[in-house]
């Protein structure tokens, strides 16, 4: 699409976005070394700032954001299974059905496991970072920003707002939409992000052919989630019964024994343990509900 066909359906686009919220209300991962990805840095004193622009995407009738699920856990053997999920293109996964038999077993163990076995949520969407502190090589650059289901909560409500006086805002417009200003906090050893905000209604800038050249640097987030980008449903089992210790037959759930949480790894735990550090520092902001009624939902919806 040309930033010409954009500048003349957006309100096209922003009737799509609110259509696809609800979407997301009824539905239900990572890219390291891909320096596309960016996110907001904590500094030394244990807080960070940043600014960005969410963008609208290439094309309007996609989602300005995708959503991913992934799966990061120690199993007993001491490897470690980063993956993602086949359920974020709508397919069966080896790890929630594995979950799936823990959980209902009804044994309160085995329902430990799951918890700490359970999948992660994290969101990408294109965005201009406008400030970064910690790394302002990145101001004026177009980036994909990954985060977690707080931000996420946050557009939703800039587009669809509580009470009836406040005005939809379509943070993903560049020309009707608004900064958004990430503030974080240490809080309990994770990065907290309930001091972000949108500041008030503006034009990315004044310059069209600025804009132009924004909106034509935007990534395309969907290739992320294309098929083609997810292992087979065999591989992954390969890979889940290589972790737990399985010989591929389905043992008894309630003999496999506990993962470990997400401690800090060492070299010696798995090749992969550099890059678990690397992406799931920030636990708290990316996992899904702790609620056994969140975990209980998902289990359904597995077996509906």
């Amino acid at each position: 699409m040309s930033f010409s066909d954009y500048l003349a359906n957006r309100q096209q686009a922003f009737d799509n976005i609110t259509t696809s919220i609800q979407k997301e209300a009824t539905s239900g991962s990572r890219n390291q070394g891909d320096d596309r990805i960016w996110k907001a840095k904590l500094g030394k004193d244990g807080t960070g700032y940043a600014v960005v622009r969410f963008l609208p995407g290439k094309d309007l009738n996609k989602t300005p954001w995708i959503r991913m699920y992934d799966h990061g856990f120690q199993g007993p053997t001491g490897k470690w299974y980063i993956e993602k999920s086949l359920t974020t293109i709508g397919q069966q996964d080896p790890v929630s059905e594995h979950n799936s038999k823990l959980w209902n077993s009804g044994i309160e163990a085995n329902k430990e496991i799951a918890r700490k076995q359970k999948r992660r949520t994290s969101y990408y969407a294109n965005v201009l970072v406008i400030k970064d502190p910690e790394n302002p090589q990145n101001e004026g650059q177009v980036k994909i920003f990954r985060f977690g289901q707080k931000i996420f909560d946050m557009l939703m409500s800039a587009m669809q707002p509580e009470f009836a006086d406040d005005t939809p805002l379509n943070p993903f417009d560049i020309i009707d939409g608004a900064n958004f200003r990430i503030k974080m906090k240490t809080v309990s050893g994770y990065p907290n992000y309930d001091s972000s905000s949108f500041e008030g209604t503006s034009p990315l800038s004044e310059d069209e052919s600025k804009l132009e050249a924004v909106f034509n640097a935007q990534h395309d987030i969907h290739a992320m989630i294309d098929p083609s980008e997810f292992k087979s449903f065999e591989e992954l089992q390969a890979k889940l019964n290589q972790v737990l210790g399985l010989d591929g037959s389905a043992p008894a759930v309630q003999e496999q024994s506990a993962p470990q949480p997400a401690p800090i790894p060492t070299a010696e735990t798995s090749e992969t343990a550099e890059e678990f550090s690397a992406v799931f520092n920030d636990t708290q902001e990316l996992s899904v509900s702790d609620d056994d009624d969140d975990l209980e939902s998902y289990f359904k919806s597995l077996a509906n």
